[in-house]
């Protein structure tokens, strides 16, 4: 069963690395999505994929301190869940 989750994530999170990190990390979780930077200095983070999985990419974002060495600071992370779209293929930076 596929499920989607945005999170939105503040702190040092731009021009850091963060996105490339974070399409690293969903890739390896089998998730499709995207990561953002958002005119606010956040990072929208959507992914599709098994619930188990979008927990343990949760997980990553919020580690402190990072055990995969993601770059900057994660301040907060804010999750919303909805059903899949399945409109997605692939993860990627934009």
């Amino acid at each position: 069963m596929s499920a989607r989750a945005t999170f939105f994530v503040r702190g040092r999170v731009q021009g850091v690395g963060f996105r490339w990190w974070t399409r690293a990390r969903a890739l390896e979780l089998g998730l499709v999505g995207h990561a953002r930077n958002m005119d606010d200095g956040r990072v929208e983070v959507v992914a599709e994929g098994e619930p188990a999985q979008l927990d343990r990419l949760e997980a990553l974002l919020r580690e402190a301190p990072s055990t995969t060495r993601r770059p900057g600071r994660v301040e907060t992370v804010v999750r919303h869940d909805a059903p899949a779209k399945g409109d997605r293929t692939g993860f990627v930076e934009r």
